[in-house]
Parts: C-alpha cells; sequence; structure tokens
C-alpha cells in the first residue's frame, strides 16, 4: 500500500504542511475530524503518488482540496488539472472549495461533502 499512499519519500512534505495548516484547512479540519461527517475517517495531508491532497477519505477514495489565491494562476490551473488527472486514473473523485467557500459559507461546504461521501457509499466503484 505505502508504493501509492503515504509514500516515505513523501513524509516531510506531509508533516511540513499538516505542522503549518492555512486558517481555512484549520476551520474544515475542526468539522471534519473525529468522524463528525458522515461517521467518515478523514486523513490530512495525505500523500497519493508525489501527490499531497489536504483532506482524504481512503476507503471512499475521496480527496477534499482547500484552495487559496495561489491555485488560481494559469499555471496552478494547469498542475491542478494534471494532478486531477492522475488522482481519477487512481479511482481518486476530488472535490475542490476556495477558501473563501470555506470562511463564508461553511456549513454549506460540508454539506456538499457529506453529499459526496453519500453518492461515493451508494455507487460501486
Amino acid at each position: 500500500m505505502t508504493e501509492l499512499f503515504n509514500k516515505s519519500s513523501e513524509l516531510i512534505k506531509r508533516r511540513i504542511l499538516r505542522n503549518n495548516p492555512t486558517p481555512a484547512e484549520t476551520k474544515i479540519w475542526a468539522r471534519l475530524r473525529k468522524r463528525q461527517v458522515e461517521n467518515c475517517k478523514f486523513r490530512r495531508q495525505y500523500s497519493i503518488g508525489s501527490f499531497v491532497v489536504d483532506f482524504y477519505v481512503p476507503e471512499l477514495k475521496l480527496a477534499i482540496e482547500i484552495d487559496g489565491s495561489s491555485h488560481f494562476s494559469s499555471e496552478a490551473i494547469a498542475y491542478d488539472r494534471e494532478r486531477e488527472k492522475y488522482l481519477a486514473a487512481k479511482g481518486i473523485c476530488v472535490i475542490r472549495f476556495t477558501n473563501e467557500e470555506v470562511y463564508r459559507q461553511l456549513d454549506e461546504v460540508v454539506s456538499a461533502i457529506a453529499q459526496k461521501i453519500k453518492q461515493r457509499r451508494s455507487t460501486p466503484r
């Protein structure tokens, strides 16, 4: 399993990201941790291949990304597109929210995550 997920070569990167969360990540993590959403176990800063996703539910192959302003340049958009293509090839669904959505519409973001969890559970993979 470590050939793809949480590779030891990505340990330092994961640790740095976990120890330095953005304010939006901290806010959403308070709502995702301890199985608060649909009794799902979320992992923070989880690596898949050489990529690190913000939050991940392994049993559902569901990744949650919280995007700040650095994700809106043309280069970052292209990088994120390639990253999502790689993850999709591994059967992983990625849903994205902006920092602003987390700050202004946290309940709606959590609700959307809950809906995606229900959808992933009801759809055979």
